[in-house]
This record gives structure tokens, sequence and C-alpha cells, in this order.
């Protein structure tokens, strides 16, 4: 019943168009991987250039954050899907010419990359409150954590699909996506009025330093498994000689998240958040640990699938968490700081796992993901004994935004005690 309300706040065709506004990040990386790979014959240096992308999105995505809560989330969404796609066209052509022109192309797709899951949470929580359904907001984003590792699912499925047409496929496919999705998914979003934009500039509420690097250092380490995983099904795929299985392969990965994602849902009040963040970072250890043990019985598929299932816990905690901290006139740039920790991450996990998977195959690259996963583990724990204090809702004043006004988002998505998100 909730899910049949939620569908009738913004129109059934936003829950499709969202869901493809998505895809173009979630091939983009993949896609870069393979393209850069094809062109220089070397999984290093497509690392490299998959980093370069990582970095600059990390770079980019506060900025976009920050430009989103003062000039209106339509602005900033369509101005960056419409620069996307041309930098990803850039990127094909530079693949034609030189290592150093891919660099730069691959710097500048990540740069522009549209924000698109910050922008749509904000925008749920200012839709709600204009419409008098805050009740429905646990259902928003409840949807949009399952929907997210849906597009992890789909985006590297598509990438192996269209890579056994050629290695600029994928990237043809992620432009044609943000010119015909993410484009008019972005003209869909909220506006903020020039009223609205000036009145909240002198109450702009400052951000919660310490918390939010805790939070984008968590994050940084999953986007290093991501990273790592990814290249190293990629150098699997080509060891056993077929290169267009990677994208399949790490589609499973999304599969057994998005899973559990769902199953999130299910879990008790008195399991509360800062619990939550602590097991579900011991647990992402354990999958780690089992993509190392499949690679080493030939069973990547089902390890693949396995540690997948620790992967939306972990997110969704970090989400919840952030969401909880992040003042309401700085909710979208609060957002972008904790996702700009996973590209950053992923370029750090492919550069890693790319000069292993040169030098020792995917043996060697399947290792960076449960040193990482410890690097989490290791975070969880010193937030949970020495910061959880710190991590308590931020007061708001900018009631103007359609946000509650005190206690973070986490208020209005029904949390109790010391911030349980259910």
């Amino acid at each position: 019943m909730a899910y049949r309300s939620l569908l009738r706040v913004p129109g059934a065709a936003f829950f499709p168009l969202g869901f493809l506004a998505r895809l173009p990040y979630a091939t983009s990386s993949l896609a870069t991987l393979v393209l850069v790979q094809a062109a220089s014959g070397s999984y290093a240096f497509a690392g490299l250039a998959a980093a370069a992308q990582g970095c600059a999105n990390a770079l980019g995505g506060p900025v976009s954050g920050a430009l989103a809560d003062r000039h209106g989330h339509r602005l900033v969404g369509t101005v960056t899907a419409l620069a996307n796609a041309a930098a990803l066209t850039g990127l094909i052509a530079a693949s034609h010419t030189g290592r150093a022109s891919m660099i730069v192309a691959s710097a500048l797709a990540g740069l522009t990359q549209p924000p698109v899951g910050p922008l749509v949470r904000v925008h749920w929580s200012r839709l709600l409150h204009t419409r008098d359904r805050p009740d429905l907001l646990p259902t928003a984003l409840s949807y949009e954590a399952t929907v997210e590792e849906i597009s992890f699912v789909a985006g590297p499925a598509i990438v192996g699909l269209l890579a056994s047409l050629g290695p600029t496929a994928p990237t043809v496919a992620a432009i044609a996506l943000l010119v015909l999705a993410t484009l008019p998914f972005a003209l869909s979003l909220t506006h903020e009025g020039a009223e609205h934009r000036q009145s909240s500039r002198p109450a702009r509420t400052p951000l919660p330093r310490l918390p939010l690097v805790a939070m984008f250092l968590a994050m940084a380490a999953m986007g290093t498994i991501f990273g790592a995983t990814q290249t190293a099904v990629t150098a699997y795929a080509n060891d056993n000689g077929h290169p267009g299985s990677a994208g399949l392969l790490y589609a499973l990965f999304g599969i057994g998240s998005a899973v559990a994602g769902a199953a999130c849902a299910w879990l008790p009040a008195r399991f509360t958040l800062r619990h939550r963040y602590v097991t579900f970072a011991a647990t992402l250890l354990l999958g780690a640990l089992t993509l190392v043990a499949g690679d080493s019985l030939h069973a990547v598929p089902t390890a693949m699938t396995i540690a997948g299932v620790t992967v939306a816990p972990y997110l969704i905690s970090l989400y919840a968490l952030t969401e909880r901290l992040a003042p309401a006139d700085r909710a979208t740039v609060a957002l972008t700081i904790l996702c700009a920790g996973g590209p950053l991450g992923t370029a750090t996990g492919q550069v890693v796992a790319g000069y292993l998977a040169d030098s020792h195959g995917s043996t060697g690259a399947f290792l960076v993901a449960p040193i990482a996963a410890t690097a989490a583990l290791l975070l969880a724990v010193a937030v949970f004994v020495t910061g959880s204090g710190a991590l308590r809702p931020a007061v708001r004043v900018a009631v103007g935004s359609g946000t509650p006004e005190s206690g973070g988002m986490g208020r209005a998505k029904g949390r109790t005690g010391d911030g349980d998100e259910r």
C-alpha cells in the first residue's frame, strides 16, 4: 500500500526514468576500463584512466552538490548531463589518439558526472513534505536504495553484453542514456526559486566536518572494493578466454547486494544504526575474503554473488548516518561529499588492482578487496568507540527547504533512539 501511494506522488513515469538516469554512472567506470584497455593494451593504464575519472568525480560531485543547494537541482542536473555526454564523446575520440588525451578525457568524464543519487534523495524529501506526505519518506528512500543496487546489476550487464559488439559500444550507450534519460529526469526535479535561494543563504548551517570525513573514508573503502573487484573480474574473464563475461560477473555482485538491500527493511528497531554500521562493516570483510577464496577455488561467479550480499547493508548504513547528520540547507552537498568517497576509492582500487593484475593475474587483483574491507572495519570500530557522540542529528534551520527543521532527515524517516533508521 505504501508503494502504491508513493507511485501517485510524482507520477508513474518518474520511476522508470529515474532508473534509466542512473545507468550512465553504473556503466561509466567499467565502460572506461573496457575502452581504454582495448585502445592501450594495458590493464595498468586502463586502471589509471579509470582512476583519473574517479578522482575527478570525487572533486566534481561536492561542487555539483553545493551548486544544486544554491541554484536548484534542475539547473545543475541538466548542465551536468549535457556536459557528461560531451565528455564521453571526447573519450571515444581520444581512444584513437594517444594516452595523454585518454587520461584528460577520462578526467573530464568524471568531473561532469551528474550526481543523480544525491539529487533524487533530497528531491524526495522536499517533494513529500510539500505534498504533506512525510510518512512516505522511509518508503521512498528504501526504494532508492533498492533501485540503486539494481542499476549496478544492469549497468555492468549492459557493458558486458555491448562489449561483444566492440569496446566503444558501452560508452556510446552511456551517451545515449545521458541524453534520453538523465537529461529529461533532471528537468523533472524540483526547482527552487530565486526567493528561496536568497532567503536560505544567510542561514546556511555549517557542515559537521569530522563525522563527514569519517563517512567519506568509509565510502572510499567501499569504492576501493568496487574498483578492485571490477579490475579483478576483467582480468579473470580475459584469463579464461571470455572477456565479454566481465560485466556479467560483476553484475552478480549487484544481484546479491540488491537482495540484501531489500531485506534491510525488516531489520528490528532495536538494531540501532551505529550497531548496524559496525556489524555490516564486519560482514563486508567476510564477503571480501569470499572473493579471494572463490578465485582460488575457481568459483568466482558464486563468490561474487555471496560477497554482494554484504554490500548494500553497509552502504545503506552510510547513507542513513550521513542523512542523519546533514543540515537541511546543506543536504545535497553532504550526500555528494559522502558519494565522492566512492569514485576516489574506486580509482584507488582500480590502479592498485590493475598493476597486480598485470603482474599476478586476477589472484593478485582480488587481494585488494579484503585489505580495503579491513580498513573499513577498523574505521567503523573507531567511530563506534570514540566518535559515536558526534553522530547526532544536525539542528536544521532552513525550514524553507521543505525538510524537517530539526533532527536531520533521519527524524523524518521515523528513527528512534540513537538514530535507528526504521
